[in-house]
Formats: C-alpha cells, sequence, structure tokens
C-alpha cells in the first residue's frame, strides 16, 4: 500500500464509498491511486449509530449504491442493516477502505496535500471530503443550561424511549427525528415539544419537484458560501401514518421556544414555564470538516463555497455529502461527479482518450 496516492477520500459513508466505485471506474487503481480512509470501526458509517427503534420505514428513503441493490425488509433495524449493505458492498467491489483511521488534519504540501491521521500521514494530489454530520452533533446555547439539573441528551445519544419512563421530557427542534422520537417517547411519558417556528405538515408523498426546489435552495446556499441549511423548512414534514398517529394522540402539539433553561425546567419571557426532567436537543448536524481548518476553506458567510462539488478556486478539493448532495441519492451522483472531474485533472491524456 502506497501512503504517496491519486485521491484520498474521508469517510466511508453513502458519500464515501460512491466517490470510490466511481474512481475505480475511471480507471484509477484501488490502493494504488486512492485510499479511503474511515474512521469507524466497522463498515456502516453513520447508520451503525442509529438508535435500536428505527427501522427502515421510519427513515428517508435509503438509495441503492451504484452497482448494488439494496434489498432488505422495510420493517429491519436501519443500524443493522444498512451496515450489512455497505459491508457487502465493499467486499463486492473491492473497495481501499482502511480502518479504523482517524483523519486529524489536512495540509496543504508541494504537488497537493499532507493528511494527517492517527496511523500516520498520507500524501495525496487530490482530496475528497466525505465524512458527512453525524459525528458533528449542533446544540444552540440558551441562558441557563448549566442550571439545569436534569439530563440534557442529543439525538446522537439516543438509545430508546424506554430509559425515559416516568420523566417529562422536553424535545427541542423542528425536524423530521424530532418528530420521530416524540412519536416514540410519548408513548411511555408525558412530553413537550419546542420549536422555533410552527412546523408545516405536508399531506401526500414527497415527490420530484418539491424535491428539486429544497435541493436548489440548498445550491445557492453552498454558492454563495453560506452554512447549507435545513430542507424541511422547503419539504415540510410529511405526514407518514406513524406521523398520523402522533397527531391525532396529541403529541406533536407545539410550543414556541423557551427563553431560557432553569433548575428544574423550561421558562418563557411570558411567564410560561414547564417543569422538565430531560431536555431532548433534536437540533440537528452540522458539516464535519473541522480536520479541513487548516486549508482555510470558510468564507464570510460561515460556510464552504462550492462550484460543483468542488470548492471555488480548489478544483482539486472536492465535498460530497455536503450541502446539495447531503442525502443519498445525492451522495451517489456527487460521488460520480467528482471521481469524472479529478479523471479530468490528474490524467488528462486518459480523458481525453
Amino acid at each position: 500500500m502506497s501512503r504517496d496516492v491519486d485521491v484520498v477520500v474521508i469517510g466511508a459513508g453513502q458519500a464515501g464509498l460512491s466517490t470510490a466505485w466511481a474512481l475505480q471506474r475511471q480507471g484509477f487503481v484501488p490502493h494504488e491511486d486512492f485510499v479511503v480512509l474511515d474512521a469507524g470501526g466497522r463498515p456502516g458509517g453513520a447508520w451503525q449509530h442509529r438508535w435500536p427503534s428505527m427501522t427502515l420505514s421510519g427513515t428517508h428513503r435509503v438509495h441503492d449504491l451504484p452497482g448494488l441493490p439494496f434489498t432488505a425488509d422495510s420493517a429491519a433495524k436501519a443500524r443493522d442493516a444498512v451496515p450489512a449493505y455497505f459491508a457487502d458492498y465493499e467486499r463486492r467491489f473491492d473497495l481501499p477502505v482502511l480502518r479504523p483511521v482517524e483523519v486529524q488534519a489536512v495540509h496543504r504540501a508541494p504537488g497537493g496535500y499532507r493528511v494527517e491521521t492517527d496511523s500516520g500521514e498520507w500524501r495525496t494530489r487530490a482530496l475528497v471530503n466525505a465524512t458527512g454530520t453525524w459525528t458533528a452533533p449542533f446544540v444552540p446555547r440558551y441562558p441557563g443550561q448549566e442550571l439545569f439539573r436534569g439530563r440534557q441528551l442529543h439525538t446522537v445519544d439516543y438509545r430508546g424511549a424506554a430509559e425515559f419512563a416516568g420523566q417529562h421530557v422536553v424535545v427541542v427542534g423542528g425536524g423530521a427525528s424530532a418528530v420521530q422520537l416524540l412519536g416514540e417517547i410519548s408513548r411511555v411519558t408525558t412530553t413537550t415539544w419546542v420549536t422555533r417556528r410552527p412546523p408545516v405538515w405536508r399531506e401526500g408523498p414527497f415527490g420530484e419537484e418539491q424535491g428539486r426546489a429544497a435541493v436548489a435552495l440548498v445550491e445557492q446556499a453552498v454558492r454563495e458560501g453560506r452554512s447549507p441549511g435545513s430542507v424541511v423548512g422547503v419539504t415540510g414534514l410529511v405526514v407518514t401514518p406513524w406521523v398520523r398517529d402522533a397527531l391525532d394522540r396529541g403529541a406533536l402539539e407545539r410550543l414556541p421556544m423557551f427563553t431560557r433553561l432553569t433548575a428544574d425546567g423550561v421558562a418563557w419571557d411570558d411567564g410560561r414555564f414547564v417543569r422538565a426532567d430531560v431536555v431532548l436537543w433534536a437540533t440537528g448536524f452540522r458539516a464535519s470538516v473541522r480536520h479541513l481548518a487548516p486549508l482555510r476553506l470558510r468564507s464570510a458567510g460561515g460556510g464552504i463555497r462550492l462550484e460543483g462539488t468542488h470548492v471555488a478556486g480548489e478544483p482539486t478539493i472536492h465535498l460530497v455529502g455536503y450541502g446539495p448532495s447531503a442525502s443519498t441519492i445525492g451522495a451517489n451522483r456527487a460521488g460520480r461527479s467528482a471521481a469524472r472531474d479529478l479523471r479530468r485533472l490528474l490524467r488528462p491524456r486518459s480523458a481525453a482518450a
């Protein structure tokens, strides 16, 4: 195995695996020309960390990786079915995934980049970052958080509703995860839901037109160097059968965002108070790109400005699974695009042929 390669791919989730597959198809030789560095101890990306009660029917659709259909039953646990599929995919296409390898920092170097990891250094002519968001949970700051005597946790810490029995749980966040967790937790105990904006419910299926509109807004944000926002504001919350059940039970009656936390609950400036044993922050994630900080890629708008999949003005740095490609189908398309661009850039004679 060479530690001098043409391309280093960071991350082996949907984005990293689809990019690795595409690089092979573009003529890059595994281990010799490119490697995939994955921090996880086993295949599966973020899926291996999902809560046990999440089934495939309760997730956004998991699209096939290129070249291998995903055929798991909709009742299967996501944390088992998707990692098994990813493991099969890595074996089937003999992808050069090295794990566990944690990338600590990426620096510019003559002719490319120096990738520092806990397993040594790699030198590369080009970089594809496919690290997703799961390792960068976001918890907003509110006055009194340090005073609250109950438990505070984020979606990444959730393991199941049973542990909250007999406690009052305040769920914070307006996304699909918050709605799903409320549906589960409200079956075993009392809950309060708070969001910054009133939820917008969407009856019926989410179609291609709505999907294109959501992606277009995110694409505009990354072109302008702003942080990609949540697509829920565009798509609304889809009323699935389990959401309908929670609505009918009154579990999804929402309050506006509280002003502060107290020792034993949450409070509003108008005098309202809700006692709480637990505050569950279902407040989303940020892109996991801290290791790219030495490259100084962030714009004044707080995000990383992209042109297609590569950083604006940096054709050898691609972000797959970021912004408009932060979905399973979007990652597939972005991986193919990045691989084609890198072949044209790094192997112009081959591309011309």
